[in-house]
C-alpha cells in the first residue's frame, strides 16, 4: 500500500460568488492547534537557537507589501508613547528604509526591528504596535505591517490568463522568506513545540482570516471545517508535524 507523503496537506477550494476568484485554504493547517509561542520557547529565526533574545520572527525587520502598508504603519508609529515603545527616540528619525534591491522594510535597531521592545524594557519584550493595540483595546491588524499580523498565514494571489484569480491561504513556509529562510535554525510551523494551542487555527486566527478573505468567505470556510470536524477521524489528515511526532 502506498504511504501518505510525509509533507501532505489537504486543501479545500470554492468560488467567490461576487468576483472572478477561487479561494483555496489549507485545512490541514487551519484545523491544527498551532499557536504563537513568542517568549515561551520560540527559538527565533537566526542561524542558531536564540530564545533568550525574545526576537521571534522580528530579527530582520518587516517587509511591506506596498506603499499603503508602509504609510499605515508609519501613521500608527506617531501614536506610540515612550511608555509603549523602547526606541521611540530613534523612531523619530524614521521607522522604514529602502534596501538596495528596492524593497521597503522597517529599520533595524540593535540587530532587530525598530518596533521590537527587548527584554529589560519595563513593558516587556514584544511589538510596540501590539502594546498600542492592547492599551487602547483595539485590533492590532490596522497597526502592524501586513506580514506581521498575518503570520504564520500566507496569502498568494495568482491571476490566470483569463483574468480569474486563484487565492491560496496556507501556512508560511521557509521558502516564503526567500533563500534566507533555509538558513533559519528553526521555524515555528515545522516544530511540534508550536502545536500546543487550546483551539484550532481557524478559531484563534479568526480576525486575521476575515481581514485576509472577508467575513462571507470566512463564514463559508468555517461552515465547511465545522462539518468536516464531525466526520470520522480517519477521513482527516493530521498536520505533518504531528504525524512525524507520533
Amino acid at each position: 500500500m502506498t504511504s501518505i507523503p510525509p509533507d501532505a496537506h489537504e486543501w479545500v477550494s470554492f468560488d467567490d460568488a461576487g468576483v472572478q476568484r477561487t479561494w483555496m485554504f489549507d485545512v490541514t493547517f487551519l484545523e491544527s492547534n498551532w499557536t504563537c509561542i513568542f517568549g515561551h520557547g520560540c527559538q527565533g529565526v537566526l542561524t542558531g537557537p536564540t530564545p533568550e533574545l525574545v526576537q521571534g520572527c522580528c530579527s530582520y525587520g518587516a517587509h511591506f507589501t506596498d506603499e499603503a502598508d508602509r504609510q499605515r504603519v508609519e501613521l500608527a508609529a506617531t501614536r506610540l508613547t515612550d511608555d509603549q515603545w523602547q526606541f521611540k527616540k530613534k523612531g523619530a528619525q524614521g521607522t522604514t528604509r529602502v534596501k538596495r534591491n528596492g524593497e521597503i522594510v522597517t529599520r533595524l535597531v540593535q540587530d532587530a526591528c525598530i518596533f521590537l521592545n527587548r527584554p529589560g524594557f519595563h513593558r516587556g519584550p514584544g511589538c510596540a504596535l501590539h502594546v498600542l493595540a492592547m492599551d487602547n483595546d483595539e485590533s492590532y491588524i490596522p497597526l502592524k505591517p501586513d506580514v506581521c499580523w498575518q503570520l504564520p498565514l500566507h496569502r498568494d494571489d495568482e491571476v490566470t490568463d483569463s483574468g480569474h484569480v486563484v487565492t491560496r491561504i496556507g501556512q508560511w513556509e521557509r521558502r516564503d522568506w526567500g533563500d534566507g529562510g533555509f538558513d533559519f535554525h528553526w521555524w515555528c510551523t515545522e516544530s511540534p513545540d508550536a502545536f500546543v494551542g487550546a483551539t484550532r487555527v481557524i478559531d484563534s486566527m479568526r480576525d486575521e482570516l476575515i481581514a485576509m478573505a472577508g467575513e462571507d468567505v470566512y463564514t463559508r470556510l468555517l461552515a465547511y471545517v465545522t462539518h468536516r470536524s464531525k466526520l470520522p477521524t480517519r477521513t482527516r489528515l493530521a498536520h505533518p508535524v504531528l504525524r512525524r511526532r507520533d
